[in-house]
């Protein structure tokens, strides 16, 4: 039976991968915020689903956290940490409060950072070796190597857990343990939610003419979007092999995800992603 420790477990591919390793026959510890989210998943999935109760950015409640999914071990190591918690703050960044670009850094870089230190002894970063050693899977996105209008501090969010995820698997090399990143296009979660939320002081900007249909696109994206049980089958791969690849794109338009990354020059995607934008603003 493996073990398994999700973050972010409440909802979307928290949720979803919870279901799928659980229904595999495997060990799984979810991390919520909410005491009434730990009630309901535990009922949803039974004696296999351990809740957490945690904040990313609570460095005590993870730490407390930490002595329980020890106990429940009583002495075996994690087979796999995803790191899945995560949120996305939208808004031009000339406008975007530095205190809100601090919340989408602390949550999203530092926050997979605060997890990964405490439960790394648990996944066999200790000398001597204690326990058979993990893999860690960060979930980042596409936006992790293309920055799109209006989601610069969730993109600089997701090129830093790459950069990241990065040195970790370098470093973490003398353990054997692997760290891989997972960088979807859209799925279909409830983190959109939250992006229809557009500031109404930044239509009073100049980028107004732009964002007052801004719900309208996040709904047209999360639409196109893949069902968030898609990334718990690629989890599952990623965690039966010994050595997969590094980086996994994931997305409907795969191909053209892959030549964004790869072969599109910066000045060509510029274009593209600013199309008809001046004309929209009435200047020319």
């Amino acid at each position: 039976m493996k073990n398994i420790l999700i973050t972010g477990a409440s909802t979307g591919i928290g949720y979803h991968s919870t279901k799928y390793f659980i229904d595999k026959g495997y060990q799984v510890f979810g991390s919520v915020r909410k005491e009434e989210d730990a009630a309901r998943l535990s009922n949803d999935f039974g004696d296999r689903f351990h809740a957490l109760l945690f904040d990313v950015k609570d460095q005590a409640a993870i730490d407390q956290s930490v002595s329980k999914v020890e106990k429940v071990l009583s002495g075996k190591g994690l087979d796999l940490l995803v790191n899945n918690a995560g949120v996305a703050v939208n808004g031009p960044l000339q406008h975007l409060s530095i205190e809100k670009v601090h919340h989408q850094m602390d949550v999203n870089v530092y926050g997979v950072l605060r997890v990964t230190k405490a439960f790394l002894p648990l996944l066999g970063a200790q000398r001597p070796r204690k326990t058979t050693s993990g893999k860690i899977i960060n979930i980042s996105s596409v936006s992790g190597f293309v920055s799109a209008p209006f989601l610069g501090a969730y993109a600089m969010s997701k090129f830093a857990l790459e950069a990241m995820s990065d040195a970790l698997r370098r470093e973490l090399s003398i353990y054997d343990i692997d760290v891989i990143v997972i960088e979807p296009g859209a799925i279909k979660t409830d983190i959109w939610e939250k992006a229809y939320e557009m500031d109404p002081e930044f239509l009073k900007t100049d980028y107004a003419p732009l964002l007052k249909n801004w719900d309208k696109v996040i709904q047209s994206t999360e639409k196109n979007g893949l069902p968030a049980e898609d990334i718990a089958k690629l989890l599952d791969k990623c965690l039966q092999k010994d050595k997969p690849a590094t980086r996994h794109i994931i997305a409907k338009k795969h191909f053209m995800m892959w030549m964004v990354k790869y072969l599109l020059p910066d000045r060509f995607l510029d274009k593209q992603l600013t199309k008809g934008w001046k004309k929209r603003l009435g200047l020319g």
